[in-house]
């Protein structure tokens, strides 16, 4: 089990270009492969690992980790997760930053901004309606709506800081749920 962990958890993290989010649907692909957790186990691992301090994917796959095989999955799941990384970071000090400026650089890096976006715009959209077995259309989903539009617009026209926005929406669901 652990083995597994380490290997799912390390392919995560060699292919998390754009952050955490652009992670989840991936992760939440092999947990439901390896039947680790139900939709609403992992929505709750979500929601607590992007409320804890540090990156969405690190805290997820530490509460899978736990989740599965206690302390000793934590650990092997959030090594998994990070080794690339580490390594990744290690290569492009040592080697890449000589290369920054290189025009085939600069566009392999313009070409994956597309992707990353896609990826953050599915996760938004996946974990904001993976609790839905009826009509997408409720009240719910039109105040989750409303809220998200009123987050966007306070962060782009007013610039608003995002823990504002944060205990803002917080608010906004005791009133609204």
């Amino acid at each position: 089990m652990l083995g597994t962990l380490f290997l799912v958890f390390l392919k995560m993290g060699c292919i998390s270009f754009g952050g955490g989010y652009t992670v989840i649907p991936m992760i939440e692909r092999d947990v439901r492969f390896y039947g680790w957790m139900t939709d609403q186990e992992f929505q709750r691992v979500v929601s607590l690992a992007g409320m804890a301090p540090g990156p969405i994917a690190t805290n997820s796959a530490t509460l899978i980790g736990f989740d599965i095989a206690g302390l000793p999955g934590a650990i092997t799941a959030t090594a998994g997760m990070v080794l690339p990384s580490l390594v990744i970071i290690i290569i492009i000090v040592a080697f890449l930053m000589r290369f920054r400026d290189h025009r085939v650089v600069k566009a392999f890096f313009y070409g994956l901004r597309p992707a990353v976006t896609a990826l953050i715009i599915y996760a938004a959209i996946r974990f904001g309606f993976i609790s839905q077995s009826g009509p997408y259309l409720t009240w719910s989903t039109l105040m989750t709506l409303l809220i998200t539009a009123g987050c966007l617009y306070g962060v782009l026209k007013y610039k608003l800081h995002p823990v504002v926005v944060i205990i803002a929406s917080g608010f906004a669901g005791i009133i609204l749920f």
